[in-house]
C-alpha cells in the first residue's frame, strides 16, 4: 500500500482545525491496479487549537500520521489514462441481404456500400404529419387471425370501449383509433348531444361496429352509473375507459379567476375523471375481468407553460395524474391498469381561433418538432394502452409533446 490520500474541501479542513469535534474524512489506499476505501474519524489535539498548525488522526485501524494532499484526485481506473480507441474507421461497409425472390424463394445478396467523409447535402423538411383522410376501416376477425402473436397483441379486438368526450377532437380520435384495432363496440359519453349523435351515426357507418351515445355530463355521479349500468346490460362491463373529456381555461390570472369558474374546471377535468373511473372500475370489478383506464392529462400538469397564465388549469391536470398513479397502485390487485396521456400542445379546433395566433408562434418556437400535435397523434398510444401489449404497464404518464419538455 502507498501513503493514503485523504479528500476533504478546504472548509471542512479549516472548520475542523477551529473545532474540538470530530470530523469523518474518507481515504482511499493506492495500490498498483485499484484503490481502496475506508472512513476515519480526525480529532483535533491541544496542541492543534492553539497553532492550528497540525492534528492527529485517530482511527479503527493503524493510521497515525498522514498530510493532507492537497494536488487533485487521481483518475480512478489506471487503465483509463492510457485508454486508446479501438474504433476503425471503414473505408466501406459490408452489407448482407435475405429476402424472398418474386417466386417466394430465399435467396441472399451480400455488397458494400461507400462510406462518406462528410455529408454535404442540405437537410430536407419532414413533412407535418396529420390524418390523410377521415377512412375508419375496422379490424376484421379474420385478418386478426392471420396476424403473428406480437400484432394480435397490439389489437384491442373483442373489446368494448368506453371514450368519454368522444363527441369530437381528441376523444374522436381515439375512438375511431380504436375502432380500426378491432373493437367489438364503441360507446361514447359526451354532454354535447347533437355532437355526440352526429359522432355515433358516422363511427357505426364508417366501420359497422355497433357504437352507443349517451348523453352524459362527467360531473353528474347519479347518471354515470346508469348508462354504466345499460353499458354492461348492452355488452357487458367495459374493458377500456378512455376519459377525454375536458376543458380548458387559460389567459386568466389567478388573482381574478372567478371560484365558480375553478370549481367547474375541477369538477369536469378531476372530478370527472374520478366518478368515471368508480363507475367503470366497478363494472370491472364486479365482473371480475381485468381492464384499461386511460385518463387523458396534460402536459400542463407536470411544467408551466409560457406565455399564457393558467395555473388552475394546470392545477386540474395534476391532480389528473396523481389520481392516476394513486389509482393504479390500489387496482393492480384487480387487473385493473390505470395510465395517463399528457399530450403537449395539439392543433384542435379550440386553438383554432384567431386570438391565439400569436401564442402558436411561441409555442411552436418552443417545441423542437417546430409544430403543435396533430389530432390523431395519441391514437397509437390509446390503442397500446388499450390493449395487452402493455399488460405490465400501469401508474404511468406519458407526456406526447413534440419534445416540448425537453427545454
Amino acid at each position: 500500500l502507498r501513503k493514503p490520500t485523504i479528500f476533504a474541501p478546504s472548509s471542512t479542513v479549516t472548520d475542523f482545525l477551529a473545532s474540538t469535534n470530530p470530523f469523518p474524512i474518507l481515504l482511499l489506499h493506492h495500490t498498483k491496479q485499484s484503490y481502496l476505501t475506508s472512513f476515519i474519524t480526525a480529532r483535533p489535539t491541544a496542541k492543534m487549537a492553539a497553532a492550528r498548525s497540525a492534528f492527529r488522526l485517530t482511527t479503527r485501524f493503524a493510521a497515525p500520521r498522514v498530510a493532507i494532499r492537497s494536488q487533485a484526485a487521481r483518475p480512478f481506473s489506471v487503465s483509463a489514462r492510457a485508454f486508446k480507441s479501438d474504433v476503425v474507421s471503414e473505408k466501406e461497409i459490408p452489407v448482407s441481404v435475405y429476402a424472398p425472390d418474386a417466386k417466394g424463394a430465399g435467396q441472399s445478396d451480400h455488397f458494400s456500400i461507400p462510406v462518406r467523409e462528410h455529408d454535404s447535402r442540405p437537410p430536407t423538411e419532414s413533412p407535418i404529419p396529420g390524418p390523410e383522410n377521415d377512412d375508419v376501416v375496422p379490424l376484421t376477425r379474420k385478418t386478426y387471425d392471420s396476424m403473428p402473436p406480437m400484432m394480435q397483441k397490439l389489437s384491442v379486438m373483442g373489446k368494448t370501449i368506453v371514450v368519454t368526450g368522444g363527441a369530437r377532437g381528441l376523444g374522436n380520435y381515439m375512438a375511431r383509433a380504436c375502432a380500426e384495432a378491432g373493437a367489438k363496440a364503441l360507446v361514447i359519453f359526451d354532454a354535447n348531444q347533437e355532437l355526440g349523435d352526429e359522432a355515433a351515426a358516422e363511427l357505426h357507418q364508417k366501420t359497422g361496429l355497433p357504437v352507443t351515445f349517451f348523453k352524459v355530463d362527467v360531473r353528474d355521479g347519479a347518471a354515470i352509473n346508469a348508462a354504466v349500468d345499460s353499458v354492461v346490460e348492452l355488452y357487458g362491463a367495459p374493458d377500456v375507459l378512455v376519459n377525454s373529456a375536458g376543458i380548458a381555461d387559460s389567459n386568466i390570472k389567478a388573482e381574478t379567476y372567478d371560484p365558480a369558474m375553478f370549481r367547474r374546471l375541477i369538477d369536469i377535468n378531476l372530478t370527472g375523471s374520478f366518478l368515471m373511473s368508480q363507475a367503470v372500475g366497478r363494472a370491472m370489478m364486479k365482473a371480475g375481468k381485468p381492464g384499461s383506464i386511460i385518463l387523458v392529462a396534460s402536459m400542463s400538469g407536470s411544467i408551466v407553460n409560457y406565455p399564457q397564465e393558467q395555473s388552475c388549469y394546470n392545477a386540474s391536470k395534476a391532480g389528473v395524474i396523481q389520481f392516476g398513479k394513486s389509482l393504479a397502485a390500489e387496482w393492480a390487485k384487480y387487473n385493473i391498469r390505470v395510465n395517463c396521456i399528457s399530450p403537449g400542445y395539439m392543433d384542435t379546433a379550440l386553438n383554432r381561433v384567431p386570438a391565439l395566433d400569436a401564442q402558436k408562434k411561441i409555442w411552436k418556437s418552443l417545441t423542437p418538432q417546430d409544430r403543435l400535435g396533430s389530432v390523431d397523434d395519441l391514437n397509437g398510444l390509446c390503442v397500446f394502452l388499450a390493449s395487452d401489449a402493455s399488460s405490465f404497464m400501469t401508474g404511468s404518464n406519458v407526456i406526447i409533446d413534440g419534445g416540448y419538455t425537453c427545454y
